[in-house]
């Protein structure tokens, strides 16, 4: 299925909650997302098709706090919609690299970067089984703390990449596998989330990596 079709045309671009800067074509009840699903077996959750917590509040904290990414070298881990690349790319970012073990997620995030006129670079890998980025400055994880596998493949690459440098900055609303000992809390934002009813808000912060 061409999705540079099907994102535009079934989910429609709409303000991030909270974030009314950034544009996303995010899904509705009548977004046929079960049509991606059926035609393709290796189909995962559409998460990129939403807005989670912890990125809500991390893009928030970048736009707020310009001063965060200006000139800097950007990486977006796990970057779902592309939401916090594209806040860091208005906040003046050098440039955002935004990668996504879901091929989905990238062309989302592609086309949403479209739409907000900015220019992200993409890329479908998976990087923590890896070294450190040689050419970032800082890395910005929204909401990768909600699954115990997800956690204890995410936390030692990031601490290889605060040990080599690289500044890390996570955006979280306190999932169940945050590591909260690790981390020095900078903010804390209202946020809607993805699940949550409708018009409730729960806290999300921003913390950074203690190296």
């Amino acid at each position: 299925m061409d999705l540079d079709a099907f994102i535009p045309a079934n989910l429609p671009l709409a303000p991030a909650p909270g974030v009314p800067e950034v544009l996303l074509h995010m899904a509705g009840p009548r977004s046929g997302l079960m049509r991606l699903a059926e035609a393709d077996p290796d189909f995962a959750s559409p998460y990129w098709a939403r807005c989670w917590g912890g990125g809500l509040a991390l893009a928030r904290h970048v736009l707020d706090h310009p001063e965060t990414v200006a000139g800097k070298r950007v990486l977006d881990l796990g970057a779902g919609s592309g939401l916090v690349a594209i806040a860091a790319m208005k906040a003046g970012a050098a440039g955002v690299l935004a990668v996504d073990v879901d091929p989905y997620a990238v062309v989302a995030t592609r086309l949403n970067a479209e739409a907000n006129a900015v220019l992200v670079e993409t890329r479908t890998a998976d990087l923590t089984d890896g070294a450190p980025p040689s050419d970032v400055d800082l890395m910005l994880v929204g909401d990768l703390f909600y699954d115990a596998d997800l956690a204890g493949a995410v936390l030692p690459f990031l601490e290889r990449c605060a040990s080599a440098g690289v500044a890390v900055l996570i955006g979280d609303p306190w999932r169940a596998h945050l590591p909260a000992d690790r981390l020095q809390t900078l903010a804390e934002y209202p946020v809607a989330d993805f699940g949550d009813p409708g018009g409730v808000l729960r806290n999300a912060a921003v913390f950074s990596l203690l190296a």
